[in-house]
């Protein structure tokens, strides 16, 4: 059964019954739902935020797993960085102070201000973006790695072989000359002793009694070793690798064939006048990857600073050539 309620009202001085309108009946049931609402929103945000939904929870277990492969692709490049760190320290420290080479910076290595600047894009990348860019640097560095590690393994060679490449640079005087005598004409324009005419001269006459020995000025293979009544005469070339190739003219008589290897200080033959001579000499050439170049500044394991300043002077005196 239905309450009843009353009111006393002051006026009449009387119990009345209580009558409400269907105004607030309306506005009661309006204040009603609307304080639900608010309170559901409300408790719908709080469990919003504490609690994750199936989704978010994938969400958050693609992320973790994200993050160890991230973790994991920075500790590798971690290592690549170290092993490239270490292979250009030995390029600065060790390898190019042996071939008198200057020190490539570091920031031209790394390229340092473009390394920063990818760094600071990769902010502004999602997870997924930015595993994927990471994969692709961690491949060029070890492209890098493998690069460096393969012209380290050439220099290598090159040192192993630098006392073969010393041994076959061309480094003596082709006759003993121990008291600077010997030279007669040095390299450059000089007077032909036929022709009376300014001519050039592509190498050193070594003026010396006729079967003084010739003697090889590096290591080598005999290329050439000719027999002739013009020109150089009877004649050795030797092939000394590196590009280097050295010269002896007008011999008397050879003591090698070609395709016979040689040594430093080996005789080659001995002093002559044949073909374009006018006295016994040896004409001696110096061949740099094909250019004939002053033998003079190939003499430095036979003279100490004094005697080759003397040869200096003595090879540019303006004489008469021999040949």
């Amino acid at each position: 059964m239905k309450k009843v309620k009353y009111f006393y009202n002051t006026q009449t001085l009387k119990y009345e019954k209580l009558v409400v309108s269907l105004r607030v009946k309306i506005l009661r049931i309006l204040g009603f739902v609307s304080a639900a609402i608010v309170t559901g929103a409300i408790f719908l945000s709080v469990a919003y935020r504490l609690v994750d939904s199936p989704k978010e929870k994938s969400l958050r277990r693609d992320l973790e797993g994200m993050k160890e492969k991230y973790d994991a692709l920075q500790g590798r490049m971690r290592e690549v960085k170290g092993k490239l760190a270490e292979l250009e320290d030995r390029d600065n420290e060790i390898y190019r102070v042996i071939f008198e080479a200057s020190p490539i910076p570091d920031s031209t290595r790394l390229g340092k201000v473009k390394r920063d600047e990818e760094a600071a894009q990769l902010q502004s990348f999602a997870s997924s973006e930015i595993i994927a860019s990471t994969s692709v640097l961690l491949k060029e560095l070890n492209n890098r790695v493998k690069a460096q590690e393969a012209s380290y393994n050439e220099i290598d060679k090159m040192v192993k072989n630098k006392q073969q490449m010393l041994a076959s640079i061309p480094a003596i005087q082709p006759v003993s000359n121990k008291d600077l005598k010997h030279i007669a004409s040095g390299f450059g324009y000089r007077i032909d002793p036929i022709y009376k005419t300014m001519k050039y001269h592509a190498g050193l006459d070594f003026a010396a009694p006729s079967g003084t020995p010739i003697y090889a000025t590096g290591d080598g293979t005999i290329e050439e070793a000719s027999l002739s009544d013009v020109g150089y005469g009877n004649h050795v070339v030797v092939r000394h690798g590196y590009g280097y190739k050295t010269l002896y003219g007008h011999m008397l008589r050879m003591k090698v064939k070609a395709g016979q290897a040689v040594k430093r200080g080996d005789v080659l033959g001995w002093v002559g006048s044949t073909g374009k001579s006018t006295g016994p000499h040896c004409h001696y050439e110096v061949i740099k990857n094909g250019d004939k170049v002053d033998p003079v500044y190939f003499f430095f394991n036979d003279l100490t600073p004094e005697q080759f300043d003397r040869m200096l002077k003595m090879a540019r005196s303006g004489n008469q050539s021999f040949d």
